[in-house]
């Protein structure tokens, strides 16, 4: 059997090849993130052996930098086990006190690891769970830049505007956005004619704000202490038309979520509380569920177990969650789990019977999403609708 490690990179790779009797036939080869190279490599390997299955190739998950060697290993016929970067870590430094890291090194134990721990093939994701998983992460991604851009505009308008929070329920409901984006500060507003006002409030909240909120706002707006910086105006106009634009990106990309969840049909949909973007990150963060023998490893996968310590006659009786996994799926499991509690007579008493236990509401949210994640891998091992008791 020949075992090849590599390490993966941006712009390069380093392979390392070692047989079962433990006879290094590479020590050390890079090869380029191109189709020269992935060509190179996979002509390399052949020479040890014609018999693709007498070869195992091992890599770490590294994010997209890894996606392409993938597809094209997977295609060419290979066995291909992908390794927890964690693992390997703590793999090599078992192998030596010295403390050695280089790509060369990490592709050796990349080789040994498979060699040694034999461990799961890698699995291709199907066609609709790969779109979710891309589309899903954007999603997260669109979503911390929408945060930045509200941050940026609430330290703005507290310059501009202080006052104006104390006169509507949010600085950033779209009322507001289109009013400020027309009159961006205490200045315009109080400077604006009543008539012009209350024409922009009441056709940018759709006919909730009247006269008497015009009237209100333009009372505000001149006794604010707010700056009237045109510079600081500009920034405010901008920051507000790039919020709006999200807000418009946003609903495209969730439709998008939208129609692969319907044509993927998953049972996890009939979960009362699960909506469809939900439902995106959880399967498409799971992949595909035959990689989990058990809920507990599934439960492991979302970092959603509890740490353990104990030595000798002592055993921690704090055990906090381990964090570790997959942070998108943890964030999505939670946030499902307190939805699914809302709307599930079942699941609602599971936690109410935690929190009289004396624990945490965090804590009961905890235990209650390992139930959840118990009740998910159910579903998906035998394609079942929910059925609440």
């Amino acid at each position: 059997m020949i075992y090849v490690g590599i390490d993966v990179a941006k712009a390069k790779h380093d392979c390392f090849i070692t047989n079962s009797d433990g006879e290094v036939l590479i020590d050390n080869m890079t090869f380029p993130n191109s189709l020269e190279g992935f060509s190179t490599f996979l002509s390399l390997v052949k020479s040890f052996s014609k018999n693709l299955n007498n070869i195992k190739v091992g890599l770490e998950a590294t994010g997209h930098y890894s996606n392409n060697l993938l597809e094209f290993l997977h295609s060419n016929g290979f066995s291909v086990y992908v390794l927890n970067p964690l693992s390997t870590n703590l793999f090599r430094k078992g192998q030596s006190l010295r403390k050695t890291k280089t790509d060369k090194t990490d592709a050796k134990m990349i080789a040994l690891m498979v060699m040694s721990q034999d461990p799961k093939p890698y699995i291709p994701l199907s066609y609709h769970i790969k779109e979710l998983k891309s589309l899903s992460r954007h999603r997260f991604r669109l979503v911390q830049y929408r945060s930045k851009l509200k941050i940026s505009y609430g330290r703005i308008l507290d310059i501009i505007f202080p006052e104006l929070s104390s006169a509507v329920w949010s600085i950033t409901q779209n009322s507001m956005l289109h009013t400020l984006l027309e009159l961006p500060g205490a200045n315009a507003i109080a400077h604006c004619h009543l008539t012009k006002l209350t024409s922009i409030l009441h056709k940018s909240s759709k006919g909730k704000y009247t006269k008497d909120k015009a009237i209100e706002l333009k009372n505000l707006a001149k006794k604010s202490i707010g700056d009237s910086s045109q510079a600081i105006a500009f920034e405010l106009q901008q920051t507000i038309r790039l919020l709006l634009f999200i807000q418009d990106e946003f609903k495209l990309l969730e439709k998008q979520i939208k129609n692969l969840v319907i044509e993927l049909d998953s049972p996890i949909l009939s979960i009362p509380g699960i909506s469809y973007v939900t439902a995106a990150i959880i399967l498409s963060e799971i992949g595909n569920i035959d990689r989990f023998e058990s809920s507990s490893k599934l439960l492991a996968f979302a970092g959603l177990e509890p740490s353990t310590h104990q030595s000798g006659n002592y055993t921690s009786n704090h055990s906090v969650m381990v964090k570790r996994g997959s942070k998108y799926l943890r964030w999505a499991l939670l946030t499902a789990t307190r939805l699914v509690c809302m709307r599930d007579h079942t699941f609602n008493c599971y936690k109410d019977k935690k929190l009289s236990e004396g624990k945490h509401y965090f804590v009961a949210l905890g235990h209650t999403s390992k139930k959840l994640v118990r009740v998910i891998f159910h579903l998906l091992k035998t394609n079942q609708a929910y059925q609440s008791i």
